[in-house]
This record gives C-alpha cells, sequence and structure tokens, in this order.
C-alpha cells in the first residue's frame, strides 16, 4: 500500500527470477550494456563459473568470489600459483570445481593477449555488434535461445586467443548479461 492507501502493483519481470538476489540482478543488471573493463572481465568470469549450475547459485555466491578472487582484478589472478589455486578449492564460499578455478586463472592470462590485439575486452565484446545490442522482444523463455551463430563465432575467437570456458552457450548467457543482447521477455517491464 502507498501512503495513499492505494495498492502497489509490482512491475512485470521474465519469469526466470525466483528469488531476491534473482530480482535485483533482472531488474538492474541483465540485459543492460555494460562497458566498465573490469565488470565485463568479472561476468565473463562468472558465467564460466555458472557452467551446469543455476545462476542463482553464483548470484549467492558473487559477494565471497569477489573476495576470492581479488574482486576479479586479471593483473592479480594471473599470478595465482598453486598454493592460491588449493586455497580457493578449500574456500567453501566459492565455486570449488578444480578445472574452474584453473579456468579462471587462464582466463586471466588470456585477458592481456586479448588486450593486445584489441585493447579492451569492451572493444572486442561490443565490435561484434556495432555497439549497439540485439533486442530480440520473445514472447516467452521458449523463444530464448540458448546460443546463436554469434555466440558461435564469439567463442571460436575467445577459444583462439586461449580463453576456457567460454563455448557458445556461456558466452550467449554472457552477452545477455552484459547486455549485448537484450532478451528481456516482451511483457517485461523492465526490458528498457
Amino acid at each position: 500500500m502507498t501512503e495513499n492507501g492505494e495498492k502497489m502493483t509490482e512491475k512485470r519481470r521474465c519469469d526466470w527470477p525466483k528469488t531476491q538476489l534473482d530480482y535485483e540482478y533482472h531488474d538492474n543488471e541483465w540485459g543492460k550494456p555494460l562497458h566498465d573493463e573490469k565488470k565485463l572481465f568479472e561476468m565473463l568470469i562468472l558465467e564460466g563459473q555458472q557452467a551446469g549450475l543455476s545462476w542463482s547459485t553464483i548470484l549467492k555466491k558473487r559477494e565471497a568470489m569477489r573476495k576470492a578472487y581479488d574482486n576479479f582484478d586479471p593483473e592479480i589472478m594471473r599470478n595465482y600459483d598453486d598454493k592460491k589455486k588449493a586455497e580457493l578449492l578449500e574456500n567453501e564460499g566459492i565455486i570449488r570445481n578444480r578445472l574452474k578455478v584453473k579456468a579462471a586463472v587462464t582466463n586471466s592470462n588470456a585477458y592481456f593477449k586479448l588486450k593486445d590485439e584489441y585493447g579492451s575486452l569492451d572493444n572486442f565484446m561490443w565490435r561484434y555488434v556495432n555497439g549497439v545490442p540485439i533486442r530480440n522482444y520473445p514472447k516467452t523463455s521458449a523463444e530464448i535461445p540458448v546460443s546463436t551463430e554469434l555466440s558461435d563465432q564469439i567463442s571460436k575467437d575467445l577459444k583462439k586467443i586461449g580463453f576456457t570456458f567460454v563455448g557458445s552457450t556461456i558466452i550467449y548467457a554472457y552477452m545477455q548479461a552484459i547486455g549485448m543482447v537484450n532478451d528481456h521477455l516482451e511483457s517485461c517491464e523492465f526490458c528498457d
């Protein structure tokens, strides 16, 4: 109820958010164009961590992962040694998967190769859409693809540079996360 006694109506959302963290992410981040280099790298690592898990799981662990991975600073992460990797695998607050921990370190090294060639992750990613987000306006969640020809191409290009855990499905989710693709349902009031 508002101060005037009027009934408040909640905005309509896409159907996938189920928890408060999901709502906050959906309403404030998902599908919104992102150009901050640090956040772009963080989201790439988080999308790789999500493989085989729910995004809700990642959101619950995001703060602990930021702390454990030095705020996803690739300059620090690229120098993680076996002791640091073992420490990460013991950290119950994060995703404790040996391959995913290794991928985070591998990707922090690949990030610098990408920067040498393209200047930034922002330049690399957004050039695929000429800086303009793809807006799909799906009517139902069933209409949202898990991958596309574009995510296939970006995945191949990232793998050539040396990235891992960047399959086409992960990259499509990443494209949604950073707003390169806006797949909010047509009925969603958070779509633009």
